[in-house]
């Protein structure tokens, strides 16, 4: 239970700032545009989304501290906060939208112009919808959508049908069966795809070694992890990273 000093504190500044933004005639964006956004990111509609950010944007932003650039972080931490749930109610696997999350927020914090800022908050939308659609499930039923959901949010450890079986409590070869029915692809071979997806993220936005990489995914050694990265994507991950270096610069 909330400590009694400390409600009465916070209805207190509650009522200084209702006071404040009459005073200064300010409203909060209306909830109807700020669900026509959250709708347009679900459906994956960059234009219609952008297009209401704007609209809403065209208002003054709420005081959310008294550094004029805390407040601006603030209010994009909070527009962050909407678009992560807007993508997982597109169909953006939880984990994959709280993960990007995380970065878009780090992003904010390291930034001090505010017209950067401004714009940055444009390219989260683009973000969040891009991820939407690359990961967007296909309609499996309850057993298989469990195995994925599985595999994503135990994506760093060890990992195999057999393991998975066990945990979701069914037979091993039923599994094997309805998931390749379904997917297309076997179990194993789905966790490997995710797994090298998943270790882009590392390569380009972290300085750990491939051999690292390969640990932290569970690989049994650093060639196995290469011949996988190469059959996948075509490049092994040390051209993987150079060339997305050299693109950045």
């Amino acid at each position: 239970m909330m400590d009694a000093s400390l409600q009465k504190k916070i209805v207190k500044q509650y009522y200084r700032a209702r006071i404040e933004n009459q005073k200064n005639e300010y409203l909060h964006p209306s909830y109807q545009l700020e669900q026509k956004l959250i709708t347009a990111i679900k459906l994956g509609n960059e234009k219609e989304a952008i297009s209401t950010l704007k609209e809403i944007n065209k208002q003054k932003r709420a005081k959310l501290a008294n550094n004029t650039l805390r407040s601006l972080k603030n209010s994009l931490i909070g527009s962050c906060t909407i678009f992560t749930r807007a993508a997982i109610q597109g169909g953006l696997h939880p984990e994959s939208a709280y993960n990007l999350s995380d970065v878009l927020i780090q992003e904010i914090e390291s930034m001090d112009d505010p017209a950067k800022l401004e714009e940055f908050e444009i390219n989260m939308i683009y973000t969040f919808i891009r991820e939407l659609k690359n990961e967007q499930l296909p309609k499996y039923t309850n057993i298989v959508m469990q195995t994925i959901s599985y595999i994503h949010e135990h994506i760093l450890h060890e990992l195999s049908l057999e393991k998975i079986a066990k945990d979701l409590y069914i037979h091993p070869s039923y599994l094997s069966n309805i998931f390749k029915k379904e997917t297309g692809t076997t179990v194993s071979n789905y966790i490997n795809q995710k797994k090298i997806e998943e270790s882009k993220y590392f390569l380009l936005h972290s300085e750990l070694s491939i051999s690292d990489i390969s640990n932290l995914f569970r690989f049994c050694n650093q060639s196995y992890y290469t011949a996988l990265f190469k059959k996948y994507t075509g490049v092994t991950p040390k051209d993987f990273r150079e060339l997305n270096h050299q693109n950045e610069s």
